[in-house]
């Protein structure tokens, strides 16, 4: 019999990582990652038909979400992307997995694309929404409508912005909720069974450094340096890719996702859903998992 839903923990050198798991333990393995400010029920419609189908569904909760706590507190709490795909690929080797598919939204898609990019020996499909590749750079181009769009990365830079996250993290969240998604009307309980994970001591630390750090505001925790150095090149990705992008995105506007063919180099689809935001997996799932099922099964 398959196992039911259930909630873990495992460590790894800096984390005691947090996951949701379900499905035979030696049924092929789709770990699921979530992005900002979300967490691991925005996979909820993707259980029952990636189980009908066959897999072992992990969604691990990110550092700084839920109930993931760091295992020292000398350790920076940095949200780097590095150490964000750091966190990822060793926890997939915590849980022992040889070969898996990664599915990733926004920092979690982020953090797919690192671990892809690093280990493609490992993962057989790769699947992300709402993040282009070869997007992570402090120099990158932006156009005017892009930079309004990540107002938000800059605001945090400055103490007033850091006050604003921490004294209202609920309110910030859903404020970016409803400008990234303008079509989505989502239940108060949607939101609120999601945003208990804001409550981690360590959450508004993270968020705050990761922004700061991605424009160079910011020093990076000098444990990652070597994976940065790596990072700074933009790996070609030799995994088989779907990116899904939402029509009406306000974080990422659907433009940043263009033109990456050139980046992979095992196939690659990208599909703009029509009348989806930023969290496509949460506002149009049918599309969604109709497209991801059809990426995994090739």
């Amino acid at each position: 019999m398959p196992q039911s839903n259930h909630l873990s923990f495992i460590d790894t050198d800096k984390l005691r990582i947090a996951f949701e798991e379900s499905g035979p333990a030696d049924a092929p393995a789709v770990v699921l990652v979530h992005g900002w400010p979300d967490d691991v029920r925005t996979w909820d419609h993707f259980l029952k038909p990636l189980r009908a189908a066959g897999y072992r569904v992990i969604r691990p909760f990110l550092r700084g979400y839920g109930p993931t706590r760091f295992l020292s507190a000398d350790t920076p709490r940095s949200g780097q992307l590095a150490a964000l795909g750091s966190d990822l690929m060793a926890f997939v080797d915590a849980l022992g997995l040889r070969r898996y598919a990664l599915i990733g939204h926004d920092w979690g898609a982020r953090a797919t694309y690192i671990a892809a990019s690093q280990t493609p020996d490992r993962i057989s499909h790769c699947i992300t929404l709402s993040v282009g590749w070869g997007t992570n750079t402090a120099d990158q181009k932006l156009s005017l409508q892009q930079s309004r769009n990540y107002w938000y990365h800059w605001f945090f830079a400055t103490p007033r912005g850091a006050d604003e996250l921490k004294q209202d993290r609920r309110g910030f969240a859903r404020f970016m909720w409803n400008t990234w998604s303008p079509s989505w009307s989502f239940a108060d309980s949607e939101f609120s069974n999601t945003a208990a994970s804001f409550d981690n001591p360590d959450w508004a630390d993270i968020c705050l450094h990761s922004y700061r750090h991605r424009w160079g505001f910011a020093e990076g925790d000098p444990a990652y340096a070597g994976l940065e150095a790596k990072l700074a090149q933009t790996p070609a990705i030799m995994v088989p890719t779907l990116m899904l992008h939402g029509g009406e995105d306000g974080a990422n506007h659907p433009s940043t996702s263009e033109g990456k063919d050139k980046l992979f180099g095992n196939g690659y689809r990208r599909v703009v859903i029509d009348g989806a935001g930023h969290f496509p997996q949460r506002e149009k799932p049918d599309e969604v998992i109709a497209e991801v099922m059809a990426w995994l099964a090739r």
